[in-house]
């Protein structure tokens, strides 16, 4: 079986993220959604609104989101909107809270625990989706990157809850005390219903490894990264995307790459990416192709 291929290039630029792109040697038809995290007001990780313009625009696409579950700046969709604004999204390009106007269940075949996945209603307006993604630490997921930001970023409100609670529960809470381990899984569970849903030759996936705080863009007061930046990572694999990522970290000369390291294992992160291989959307073996 051939390795997947995972273009690297180590250049965090604007033309860098259209050049990578492009490398995939893909087209993404018909009305393109681009999954990014818009970030919780106060974070200052989260993508900037100027690297990803550019091949934003290539793709005519329209960032998107939906709502989180818990209290912030993004929990409503009308202080979801502020934030958008704030963080310069609105400027680049087109933006749609995708559960703005309510959500719908997504089945999932051969999941491990969930049997349906909700995501936000407007996800039906898209031919086609980029998940362009900030590759760092979580406090819950251990990691970030393509296969949280296609999972829990595409759920509704209720839906991540769902996810959460592994289709056990909805109550906010109890996100807190339900099995770690199987809320890995699930989220490899509700990738599958989407990439089911667009079809895969439908999507590609970017993760861009910078700002490698060990916490998430959903934190309003994120720890500052302690391991330099690394590059941007692009596959038409999201799980050999994520593993790529993993690696890098893992295989880093820097020496702050330990808080990071420390985040991913005690979460057990790695699961999710081991699930999701189980699951066959992807392979955990992977060839690099460096663009530099």
């Amino acid at each position: 079986m051939s390795k997947s291929k995972v273009y690297f290039t180590k250049e965090i630029t604007p033309e860098a993220l259209v050049k990578i792109y492009e490398a995939l040697n893909t087209e993404l038809k018909g009305k393109v959604a681009v999954k990014i995290s818009t970030g919780e007001s106060g974070g200052h990780n989260f993508l900037d609104s100027n690297l990803i313009k550019d091949l934003v625009n290539k793709l005519n696409g329209t960032t998107v989101e939906c709502n989180t579950a818990y209290p912030g700046s993004r929990n409503t969709t009308e202080a979801h909107w502020q934030t958008i604004k704030d963080h310069g999204f609105a400027a680049i390009a087109p933006c749609d809270i995708m559960d703005e106007e309510g959500e719908i269940a997504l089945k999932v075949e051969g999941g491990k625990h969930l049997k349906e996945n909700y995501v936000g209603a407007h996800i039906k307006n898209y031919d086609s989706m980029l998940m362009l993604s900030h590759f760092k630490g979580h406090a819950m997921g251990g990691l970030g990157g393509v296969l949280k930001n296609m999972s829990i970023g595409i759920a509704s409100s209720h839906g991540k809850l769902w996810i959460h609670n592994s289709g056990a529960g909805e109550d906010f809470e109890s996100i807190f005390t339900s099995d770690h381990d199987s809320f890995l899984e699930s989220m490899a569970d509700a990738d599958k219903s989407v990439i089911d849903y667009m079809g895969s030759e439908n999507m590609a996936y970017i993760n861009v490894a910078n700002n490698l705080s060990v916490d998430c863009d959903c934190n309003a007061h994120p720890a500052d990264p302690e391991m330099d930046d690394i590059g941007i990572f692009a596959s038409l694999d999201p799980v050999a995307v994520d593993q790529a990522c993993v690696d890098a970290v893992l295989n880093s000369p820097d020496e702050g790459k330990a808080s990071l390291i420390e985040r991913m294992e005690s979460r057990n992160g790695y699961l999710t990416i081991e699930s999701a291989a189980k699951l066959g959307l992807g392979s955990r073996e992977y060839e690099i192709i460096n663009l530099d």
